[in-house]
């Protein structure tokens, strides 16, 4: 007998870790050296945890070996409650937190428990895949609302509202973007969450990249501004404190909770079936929200982050048909490639070709949703020099390359 995958599989794709790694990790095993620009991994270029949070995990070691409560333990939901509470969320306490391994899993959690099959989620074009995925695997329809490029990667407030039906129960935002690093001005975001009032949308603000703003930027919480609206706000440790591996995550609800008293018996429901968070991670949390935040020095002028976000602008917009729109916080670029310079019909070809021939591996566009071949994203985490060298073989690679 055949064991097939489930139909409900059809349309979900998560590039970032897509086929392409595959043939990424065949290369190493035949001893090729790999620089992987697909994932967002800070520990895999020299990004260490704040020593602070690493010894309070340490510390409390012997006290993570059994379950925690199902929305993890109360320290730690005190220091998010408390963290929200001095942003402008004066309402939030501690029974808003729920503690996740890691962000992703808490937006399944999230869409899972609000949507029935044929039921739409307005997700922005370009996004982070996972929202889309996980629409689809709940039976939901992704509904994309592009951004527009020549507008620094903003929503286009017009087709976000062109968008939305009957069937539309939630509006996603993703502030700072992943891909493009976007960040949203506060005026926008009204705009955004003004539609969302107006036809009684659930907001679910993606907020993971909060901490991480270049050139003076300022992140404005969508849930601040909407007070009067339910909204799901998610953020954690993976990029801002570097410890990705510990897979430790948030979530916030805020507004009007009778609103949605229904839907978050649901959302209790789903947390308790997977018992608990992973309780060695859940002992990172106070330590990283009470401490310094290092992340600053990185992002300020002279910061590591900043110079590598400088040099990969400067570098990709310097290649003949590549433009690049700067990024203003995140990890990432979004570069474009002239289709009249670069005629790419296949991008997931294009990025394996790159890999296969300069052992680089970047993500193709449409993996994050956009719907043209025409953009590719790279990772900002590398070293300014190794950045350099690395965006100069793909300029090179580009120049003779044809499909």
């Amino acid at each position: 007998m055949q064991f097939k995958q489930s139909s409900k599989m059809a349309d979900v794709c998560y590039e970032i870790r897509g086929p392409v790694i595959e043939q990424a990790d065949a290369l190493e095993e035949a001893g090729h050296s790999v620089l992987r620009l697909n994932t967002g991994n800070p520990a895999l270029f020299g990004f260490e945890a704040p020593e602070e949070i690493l010894q309070d995990v340490i510390r409390n070691l012997s006290r993570a070996h059994g379950y925690t409560e199902s929305r993890g333990i109360l320290a730690a939901r005190r220091a998010v409650a408390q963290h929200y509470q001095g942003r402008g969320l004066p309402e939030v306490g501690v029974d808003d937190v729920y503690l996740g391994n890691g962000v992703s899993e808490l937006v399944s959690m999230a869409v899972q428990a609000l949507l029935d099959d044929g039921d739409e989620v307005l997700i922005p074009a370009p996004d982070f895949p996972l929202w889309t995925a996980v629409t689809t695997l709940a039976g939901g329809k992704a509904v994309h609302y592009l951004c527009d490029e020549s507008a620094d990667w903003l929503p286009d407030l017009d087709d976000l509202a062109s968008k939305i039906t009957d069937r539309t129960r939630a509006l996603v935002i993703i502030n700072p973007n992943n891909p493009t690093g976007a960040v949203y001005p506060r005026e926008l975001l009204e705009g955004m969450l003004d539609l969302a009032r107006r036809h009684q949308l659930l907001v679910f603000a993606d907020e993971i990249y909060d901490r991480i703003l270049y050139d003076g930027e300022i992140h404005h919480h969508a849930a601040v501004l909407a007070p009067d609206l339910v909204c799901l706000t998610f953020s954690g440790l993976s990029k801002a404190y570097r410890v990705a591996g510990f897979r430790s995550g948030w979530l916030v609800v805020s507004g009007p909770r009778q609103h949605a008293a229904d839907y978050l018996e649901g959302l209790g429901t789903l947390a308790s079936m997977r018992l608990c968070p992973n309780a060695p991670a859940q002992y990172a949390v106070q330590a990283a929200l009470g401490g310094r935040q290092s992340i600053e020095d990185l992002v300020l002028p002279g910061g590591r982050l900043r110079e590598q976000r400088d040099v990969a602008w400067e570098r990709l917009n310097e290649i003949p048909g590549v433009s690049c729109v700067k990024p203003r916080g995140a990890l990432y670029a979004f570069p474009r490639l002239d289709p009249k310079v670069h005629p790419i019909h296949n991008d997931e070809r294009f990025v394996l070709d790159l890999l296969l021939r300069e052992k680089i591996q970047v993500v193709q566009g449409t993996g994050f949703n956009w719907p043209r071949p025409d953009h590719f994203r790279i990772l900002t985490l590398p070293h300014a020099d190794d950045l350099d060298a690395a965006i100069r073989r793909i300029g090179r690679f580009l120049a003779g390359y044809r499909q």
